[in-house]
């Protein structure tokens, strides 16, 4: 038995209020880091062209890319809030993704082009200037505000527990480490070592390449549906373990898409339970995995009565009206069978086993004769019928 589950956006909605503070406090605190990035970068290259500092150059361009990130988390968070439409019924997670390879790439050609401007400088020592004293005042202020930066960005994401903050704030980290390798290479450039701030440009160019790489890889990765993180697919494997009814899983498959994760799984039940109990356990499975698993947006449960990774599998039976169809052609010489209530059907090991109901009454309607002595007489006739039928294993009678 399968069946479907809310999108992603339906699940958003149960979730409208929490979500709605989480984007709010988002984007604030993107948009104070986006302000922040813009005037480092504009005071870094302006003071870099008239200190002579190709490193503090380097280095606002480094800034200038924290403005992208920024700009995607800002994307992403509003598209996170938009509900999936006709063309895009999944959301429009995607897009985010897709842009974060463009701007990996990106950054790589920009980091490729400082890193070279740099490397020709080394070759011509006439044409590096020694940067002067306001380089070196960027620089410390610009490690300064980004650590402070990293420091609110990182409580507000511990605060959601969202890992796309932690990045966001990891980014802004990666800037003010850059700017110490500006100051080292200004201030080395100072006292005289006038290769250092060169040196120091191509490290940026370097780490700027190092996140364009990493931007872009991940999102390439989601792109192919590559699995989430193991630790968090054994979080998920316990979750659903602990609930209620669910005897064992299997085909447990995750993806993400624009930071959150998407789950499928098999779960095994109780294989003669009611529809509707199996349908309560899948949705109970559902709901716990997105309450405790934080960045899961959406889960389809499969729910399965045996392990049909082992097991035949039933596909090739008939359909109830069939085998019904048949059942009466085997037993409509057996009285009893015109009261017959119910009939259960169970799909299992390559064949199918029959509940038949029938009213206690019948027990008792053969004079001089038990109502045990009638119930064995019954089961051995419709044993009978089960015999006749190869893809019949069992009948069993249920009296009400």
């Amino acid at each position: 038995m399968s069946h479907h589950h809310p999108s992603t956006y339906e699940v958003h909605a149960d979730k409208l209020d929490p979500r709605s503070h989480r984007y709010r406090e988002t984007v604030r605190i993107t948009v104070i880091g986006a302000i922040i990035d813009a005037l480092l970068g504009v005071a870094k290259i302006f003071v870099g062209f008239v200190a002579q500092s190709q490193a503090l150059i380097a280095d606002g361009i480094h800034s200038f890319s924290d403005l992208a990130t920024d700009a995607i988390v800002l994307y992403a968070a509003k598209h996170a809030h938009q509900e999936a439409d006709e063309e895009h019924p999944y959301g429009h997670g995607r897009f985010e993704t897709v842009a974060t390879v463009a701007l990996g790439i990106a950054l790589m050609g920009v980091a490729l082009g400082i890193s070279l401007n740099a490397l020709m400088r080394l070759f011509e020592p006439e044409q590096l200037p020694t940067p002067g004293i306001w380089a070196l005042i960027i620089a410390a202020i610009s490690i300064l505000s980004k650590e402070a930066i990293y420091q609110y960005t990182m409580r507000v994401a511990d605060k959601f527990n969202s890992n796309m903050l932690r990045a966001n704030a990891w980014h802004s980290r990666t800037d003010a480490i850059s700017s110490v390798i500006v100051l080292a290479g200004v201030a080395g450039s100072m006292a005289g070592l006038w290769y250092l701030d060169a040196v120091a440009a191509v490290g940026v160019g370097l780490m700027v390449a190092k996140i364009g790489w990493d931007l872009a890889f991940s999102s390439i990765r989601e792109l192919v549906d590559s699995s989430i993180e193991p630790e968090r697919v054994e979080a998920i494997r316990t979750a659903i373990l602990s609930v209620d009814g669910v005897k064992s899983l299997h085909i447990l498959r995750t993806r993400r898409m624009a930071g959150e994760a998407l789950v499928d799984v098999h779960i095994q039940v109780e294989p003669r339970i009611s529809v509707s109990e199996g349908h309560f356990v899948s949705e109970t499975v559902r709901a716990k995995i997105i309450k405790e698993i934080e960045e899961v947006a959406d889960v389809m449960v499969h729910i399965d009565p045996e392990d049909d990774e082992i097991v035949p599998l039933n596909t090739q039976l008939p359909m109830r009206g069939e085998i019904i169809r048949q059942l009466k052609g085997q037993w409509s010489n057996i009285a009893a069978a015109e009261k017959i209530t119910n009939t259960m059907l169970h799909y299992l090991d390559g064949a199918v086993e029959v509940d038949i109901t029938l009213p206690l009454s019948v027990l008792s309607e053969v004079a001089g004769k038990t109502p045990e002595s009638v119930r064995q007489e019954l089961q051995t006739e419709f044993d009978g019928v089960a015999e006749k039928l190869d893809i019949i294993s069992v009948i069993r009678l249920l009296f009400v």
